[in-house]
């Protein structure tokens, strides 16, 4: 299998007072040693909070209903409960998404036919490697680098040594899991630059398969950069040395730039990644694109591809996407977002097109569309 991944088009939207009491339980979650929550440096400030709400108009009515779909058509969101940081992989007829850790899940995971209705999953990652703390078991990423005769598991977690967040892995022979051959140290952990989070797999047409992340430097105030670096033929180790993609430079990304999905389409690659606070409105998708694999990629504008919605439906601060096909072929990108009044991040699809070699997304949460 191919691991996919990909992004979109949006309007920004205002932060109303529901969504700054949600992102405050959020953080308030995180303060107690919840753990399905960022480093408490990507969390916003109480000054960042009070001017969200400042500049939010005042609510006069509640939101508008959303039109019952019809017998082919679905709505969003299609995960109605806490499921932040989704990843897809498709075996055979079976969709199968994993999430960051809720509740007593280190990883969280579901199963669909169709990518609309999911069945829970249990026993995914029934227990942590030796090198991490429980309760930090971020984006986990699952792929199969020999065609589903066994799965690699890449996920983030609180290293108990360094106590930076980094990157370990685990194999199961069955896309369920259990993953219970877990490496008994990270593969990828950069103490100097803050930590290494948001591991993303990629195999390229001639095969040769690689790994994205993120290094976690806002966590301490180090600067912050997306890095890929080629995996042995069976993604269980790295080969040579990792290389710098892109880095928070534009204003709309704040303090960093995360949750690395790389597509190609027509022999470019194009780079998709989330930015700024997780927990706000702010948070949003861009994407950078490239001739060759390491770059240099170019972002195209100055402005968020996929941003806060406060329409119909409303997605809120939209991220941790992922890219995938449907039977017909269609790509569908599949991602994260707060509503008006939850005080968790539910999971979307929307059909992503391509005109000309730009992405362009159908959505955020615009109602009735037609089913994958």
């Amino acid at each position: 299998m191919t691991p996919r991944r990909a992004l979109a088009n949006g309007v920004g939207g205002s932060l109303r007072q529901p969504i700054l009491i949600a992102a405050l339980l959020v953080v308030l979650a995180a303060c107690g040693g919840g753990g399905a929550t960022r480093s408490a440096a990507t969390e916003p400030t109480a000054a960042q909070l009070v001017e969200a709400a400042t500049r939010a108009p005042a609510a006069t009515a509640g939101p508008t209903p959303i039109p019952t779909p019809g017998p082919d058509e679905f709505v969003n969101p299609v995960i109605k409960r806490d499921f932040p940081d989704p990843d897809l992989l498709q075996v055979g007829d079976t969709y199968y998404a994993y999430a960051t850790n809720s509740g007593v899940a280190h990883v969280q995971a579901v199963r669909s036919n169709d990518l609309v209705r999911w069945e829970l999953i249990t026993g995914v990652l029934p227990a942590m490697p030796e090198w991490a703390r429980p309760g930090l078991t971020w984006a986990p990423e699952v792929t199969t680098w020999d065609e589903g005769q066994s799965f690699v598991l890449y996920m983030t977690a609180r290293d108990i040594a360094s106590d930076k967040q980094c990157i370990g892995l685990g194999t199961s022979d069955a896309p369920e899991g259990p993953f219970l051959e877990l490496q008994a140290t990270p593969l990828i952990c950069q103490v100097d630059e803050g930590g290494s989070i948001d591991a993303a797999a990629f195999r390229d047409d001639d095969g040769t398969p690689y790994l994205l992340w993120k290094n976690d430097g806002n966590c301490c105030g180090d600067p912050v950069f997306i890095y890929i670096q080629q995996l042995a033929p069976d993604g269980l180790s790295l080969v040579g040395e990792p290389t710098r993609l892109i880095t928070n430079d534009q204003l709309w990304e704040g303090p960093l730039v995360e949750a690395p999905t790389l597509w190609k389409h027509e022999g470019r690659y194009y780079l998709f990644y989330s930015a700024n606070s997780y927990a706000g409105a702010d948070y949003a998708m861009g994407y950078a694109v490239a001739e060759t694999i390491t770059g240099p990629y170019e972002k195209p504008g100055t402005e968020p591809f996929l941003a806060t919605d406060m329409g119909v439906g409303a997605a809120i601060g939209p991220g941790g996407q992922d890219i995938v096909r449907d039977a017909e072929g269609d790509t569908w990108l599949v991602y994260h977002s707060w509503d008006r009044t939850a005080s968790f991040r539910q999971m979307n699809i929307d059909q992503l097109i391509w005109e000309n070699g730009v992405p362009r997304v159908l959505g955020p949460n615009v109602g009735p569309q037609a089913r994958p």
